[in-house]
């Protein structure tokens, strides 16, 4: 059973009586501070993970293993 919009009404108007508009406007901001800081801090995650990638691909694409190539076949 969801609450009616009377009763959501009614528990804001508490909500606003105990903690006071201004109480209330500081917490919206320091919670939206802190989802932009973790999305923030998500992208530069992503971002660093592909260069991170990037480097070991050009790692990859020039290394040279040098080393004699034989077959099971050739030791026998």
């Amino acid at each position: 059973m969801a609450p009616s919009i009377w009763q959501l009404l009614i528990v804001l108007a508490i909500v606003i009586l105990l903690f006071g508009t201004k109480k209330l406007r500081n917490i919206g901001g320091d919670l939206g501070g802190a989802i932009r800081n973790f999305r923030s801090s998500v992208k530069d995650g992503e971002q660093s993970a592909a260069k991170e990638g990037e480097k070991l691909e050009e790692k990859k694409e020039g290394s040279v293993i040098e080393g004699e190539a034989t077959r099971e076949k050739d030791k026998t």
